[in-house]
């Protein structure tokens, strides 16, 4: 039996950017549901963070993600699952509130069947699975009994285990549960982190699209389940919302430069070398005419109040390697990776609007 996995959609994400949510369905409608058609794909996994913000939703995000995703999965016919994540929880220490709770419980206040906010043992074609959500205060306890006493081979849930990489470029994450909890599993597919990785028995399955520079260059997508063999396969998102240029006039002509690729994209341009002001206001005033979402120059660090560090050090790149550059470079006897993990996390809490 094959088994659609995805994770992290983050329903109304970037305060309910409607050139995101343009963004997220064009993978759905161009991708995701062709696959699950054209495959005879009829059940779905989903673990966890359906929707982005904790305390509320916007009418407009909600009433596209019951129409576009929940309704359109129901009308295919697929048989949809889904965990609660940390970012579909009101409070921090328990699960009983959750938006999906609150928007799908029928009128007499039955939980729809569809809905895991506690661990759940479920079978698909003789294969055991058990479903774990987020783990809070209130569901630890009991979590843990039942991941030791269950016979389940395979775990499905949002977790947060020690040593896996949150963002492409990031340290490994230094605290949560140990890999060795769950070694019990053949194997234990996690949302949560939006990078995919593997170690051992665990895969963090990754989110299926861009949604923060942080993203950019990194694969996404969802994946196939196959529940005889126990294995993975991965289906690539070939849409993205990020993209870089590099302006460098001393080594590249721009005579022939075509913007297309730069359409409906958050577009960084880097300037390596700018020889010619005329020919660089040229592929601006393209790329501007093309309809980019947005534009971003880095041109130089001027404004960067370093005078202490080594500008020739500096690379032109993203926020988070500025930053560890910058720690880097600063003569103290601070523990300089503690600096930079708690950068990284104000950083990843301020992109993702996380309350």
């Amino acid at each position: 039996m094959k088994i659609a996995l995805i994770t992290d959609t983050h329903f109304g994400a970037r305060n309910d950017s409607e050139v995101f949510n343009d963004y997220f369905f064009k993978f759905y409608d161009n991708t995701f549901f062709p696959y699950l058609q054209e495959h005879n794909i009829t059940t779905c996994i989903h673990l966890g963070d359906i929707t982005d913000r904790r305390k509320f939703i916007n009418f407009k995000t909600l009433q596209k993600f019951r129409h576009d995703f929940v309704w359109k999965l129901g009308q295919m016919g697929v048989d949809t699952h889904v965990i609660i994540g940390n970012h579909d929880t009101y409070y921090k220490n328990t699960n009983e509130v959750n938006s999906m709770n609150s928007l799908f419980t029928s009128f007499d206040g039955k939980l729809e069947p569809w809905i895991y906010e506690k661990s759940t043992e479920v079978e698909f074609d003789g294969c055991k699975m058990l479903f774990v959500p987020w783990i809070c205060t209130e569901n630890q306890e009991e979590t843990m009994q039942k991941i030791a006493s269950t016979d389940a081979q395979v775990l499905m849930g949002h977790l947060e285990v020690k040593g896996f990489t949150m963002y492409k470029g990031f340290a490994n994450f230094d605290h949560g549960l140990d890999r060795e909890v769950f070694s019990k599993f053949d194997c234990a597919f996690s949302g949560h982190f939006h990078h995919k990785s593997t170690q051992g028995n665990i895969t963090y399955l990754g989110n299926p699209y861009q949604m923060t520079w942080s993203d950019y260059g990194d694969k996404r997508g969802f994946h196939i389940f196959d529940t005889e063999t126990r294995e993975i396969e991965f289906i690539e998102n070939p849409y993205t919302i990020f993209k870089k240029l590099e302006f460098n006039d001393r080594d590249k002509s721009y005579e022939n430069f075509d913007a297309s690729d730069y359409k409906d994209k958050y577009v960084k341009v880097v300037v390596i070398n700018k020889i010619n002001a005329k020919t660089f206001d040229k592929v601006v005033d393209m790329l501007y005419n093309v309809g980019v979402h947005e534009l971003t120059i880095v041109e130089d660090f001027s404004d960067f109040d370093a005078t202490f560090v080594d500008d020739k050090n500096l690379q032109l790149d993203d926020t988070l390697s500025l930053l560890n550059t910058y720690v880097d470079e600063v003569d103290t006897t601070a523990d300089k990776q503690r600096i930079k993990t708690d950068m990284k996390r104000l950083y990843v809490e301020a992109s993702n609007n996380v309350v």
